[in-house]
């Protein structure tokens, strides 16, 4: 059986894999469509800006065809909930065809009591079409650029919304009950361009090698439709409404919206519009409206606000390290000093004797080193997980249109960095020898504690989505390929790298630990653990709080992320800086002679992951309206913030810590220790 899913998650692996045909975004070869070729309108899932959870098209009654088929997913759509299916829509090259009838229902109180549910909570339908999403464009101008607009969407229509009251139903207090309306008329825009032909080229003529899809947009209506007659379920699609002009040309009768009555229930007849245009946008860049950057200027602005913080941190650092090296010439070229010079740097060591009079335990092992050899570990596969993933995606090697590639690559990345991961804390534990390490129970640790904890805390998150139904329950088959996939893949690359490690020399300490501890003096109230800690995390996380905004904005919101170029520069600001505000902190605290610097080094840097969490509670206070949240959605929007957080202290952690850890032993092999 394990075997069996094994198999089945390397399948899912391998499944993701295909040949680029070396276009723009790789991932996603082109196809032409033939005039009068049926195209293939694919429903998805509904989602919601108000809350994180999801559901599956087809969980609301609306039209389907008389055989839903699933399409194949692979693994890093199923981790995301993407769900698709085939449905009653149906569309041909070229075919511009108005007030097509896709169904007639009646529904009950309890089915329309649902639709206003998920009406109230602003729920919009996401579909596809030749892998574009669904999209309702937008048009907007500037303050400053009065005369330039640009176009930006939203994905998917929302499914309802609240009905206009005119004035005078305002004023009667009889009327002000909230009513709500469906948008049961669709208006497709599909956007085409001719394959082989030019920007300015306009001809009219059938192109014998078909035409390329280059948008899928979207207007939706809310209509209460009529019709003359006895309903004839055999004239579907192209029943004769009374509310639509006849001969059907996309306009329609004076009319009113489709009111949700959720007390007595009703009839709805759902329609849609396809409307084919031609456009001057070539397929390669099809996805731009998608990608474009509306917001460049934040992005510099908070860059530019690191680079300012990455300065200071650079210019105390760079002081550090020029007095400690001056001393050391200091030392000796002794006797070539004139008095006053020696006076100047006897006065000088006299300040700053606290880090050397420690050289004797700076070196001595924590407590806990084992654990502290384990987060290393961890660390090294975190941060070379998200190093490597941003550097593919600043390359073009994972794009949007090809679903779940961000995710999958993630997760294939994290297996492989279990090697180095394994290969580094075997060093480190090695080099704790003798203070409650073991080789084993190190190499066990490092393949299970991190990756254990965030499977705990998804599958505690995924169990709640099972009890509420939503599309973005992992099933149960795909957990167990996963696991199989860690334990077949992980776990072996883990005790590789640890075995190579333990396979090296251990590194020898600078200086001598002597055998006694020395007694570290009182501190000051801000060189205490806690207080250093919480400062120390504070710069890390003013580094990626505007990028943080965005990321969170784009999951939340259900908008694609594409500024990789701006991540990737401020993933190498917060490594730099998270490397020099511990070895800040780290020096002062050794100036004090509190040579219990190891895991306040790792806790100083990490210490951002709290405020990081903390931002995560404000944003779902000030941008998800918390009045709407219920118990689960708040529990899913948590849960995923403590993975991201977890994930960020691991990075950051590790990150300080390394930097801390050479630039101590720097130091201290510069001295002479009798």
């Amino acid at each position: 059986m394990a075997g069996r899913a094994t198999a089945v998650a390397v399948a899912m692996l391998l499944s993701h894999a295909h040949v680029s045909s070396g276009f723009y975004l790789p991932g996603v070869a082109p196809r032409a469509f033939k005039d009068g070729e049926p195209v293939n309108i694919k429903v998805q899932t509904l989602v919601s800006t108000e809350t994180p959870l999801q559901f599956d098209y087809y969980q609301l009654p609306f039209c389907a065809p008389k055989r839903v088929r699933d399409i194949p997913e692979n693994l890093g759509e199923a981790l995301t909930g993407e769900r698709a299916h085939t449905s009653a829509f149906q569309a041909k090259m070229k075919v511009t065809e108005y007030c097509k009838t896709l169904c007639r229902k009646r529904y009950t109180p309890q089915e329309m009591e649902e639709f206003q549910d998920f009406a109230i909570l602003d729920y919009r339908v996401n579909m596809r079409l030749d892998s574009l999403p669904l999209a309702e464009m937008q048009t907007f101008a500037y303050e400053d650029k009065p005369d330039e607009h640009v176009e930006t969407y939203n994905l998917g229509y929302p499914l309802g919304g609240k009905l206009e009251t005119s004035e005078a139903e305002k004023d009667n207090p009889s009327s002000n009950t909230d009513q709500f309306v469906l948008n049961n008329h669709l208006r497709f825009k599909i956007l085409y361009h001719p394959v082989d032909s030019t920007d300015e080229a306009h001809s009219s003529r059938s192109d014998d090698n078909g035409n390329f899809i280059i948008g899928f947009q979207v207007v939706p209506f809310s209509i209460q439709h009529h019709y003359t007659g006895k309903w004839d379920e055999t004239e579907v699609p192209y029943v004769k409404l009374a509310t639509c002009v006849q001969p059907p040309n996309g306009q329609f009768q004076p009319h009113v919206p489709q009111v949700i009555n959720s007390e007595e229930g009703g009839e709805v007849i759902w329609t849609y519009d396809v409307i084919w245009e031609r456009t001057n946008i070539k397929w390669a860049s099809r996805w731009d409206v998608y990608l474009q950057m509306t917001d460049d200027k934040i992005h510099w602005f908070s860059i530019v606000n690191s680079l300012v913080i990455l300065m200071f941190l650079t210019g105390i650092v760079g002081l550090i390290m020029t007095r400690i090296l001056r001393k050391d010439f200091a030392r000796y070229n002794e006797a070539v000093l004139s008095a006053e010079d020696k006076y100047e740097a006897n006065r000088e060591m006299r300040e700053e004797t606290g880090w050397k009079l420690i050289s004797g335990d700076v070196f001595r092992p924590p407590k806990f080193a084992a654990l502290l050899a384990v987060f290393i570990g961890s660390g090294v596969q975190v941060l070379g997980m998200a190093t490597f993933t941003i550097v593919f995606a600043v390359l073009g090697f994972l794009s949007p249109s090809n679903r779940g590639s961000i995710l999958l690559s993630m997760l294939l990345l994290f297996v492989l960095m279990g090697l180095p991961a394994g290969y580094v804390s075997a060093l480190f534990c090695k080099m704790f020898r003798g203070a409650g390490t073991d080789r084993l129970r190190n190499t066990l640790l490092t393949a299970v504690l991190f990756p254990g904890a965030v499977f705990g805390v998804f599958f505690l998150l995924n169990m709640v989505l099972w009890a509420v139904k939503s599309t973005g329950a992992i099933p149960f088959g795909t957990l167990l390929a996963l696991l199989c996939f860690w334990f077949g893949f992980s776990l072996p690359l883990v005790f590789l790298g640890s075995y190579l490690g333990f396979r090296r020399p251990a590194w020898e300490p600078p200086v001598r630990t002597n055998p006694i501890p020395r007694q570290i003096p009182d501190q000051l109230w801000y060189m205490k653990s806690l207080p250093s800690i919480l400062m120390g995390g504070v710069l890390p996380f003013g580094v990626v709080f505007v990028e943080l905004f965005f990321i969170l904005s784009s999951i939340w919101q259900h908008r694609f992320y594409y500024l990789f170029g701006f991540m990737a520069l401020v993933l190498v600001i917060l490594v730099v800086t998270c490397a020099e505000i511990t070895i800040v902190m780290c020096y002062f605290q050794l100036c004090s002679e509190d040579y219990h610097w190891w895991w306040r080094s790792y806790l100083t840097s990490g210490a951002s992951a709290i405020y990081l969490f903390l931002y995560a509670g404000y944003y779902l206070i000030t941008r998800i309206h918390l009045a709407k949240a219920t118990v689960a959605s708040a529990s899913i929007f948590f849960g995923y913030i403590v993975i991201l957080s977890y994930g960020f202290f691991v990075l950051t952690g590790f990150a300080g810590f390394i930097s801390c850890f050479f630039f101590i032993r720097i130091i201290y092999s510069s001295i002479k220790c009798d």
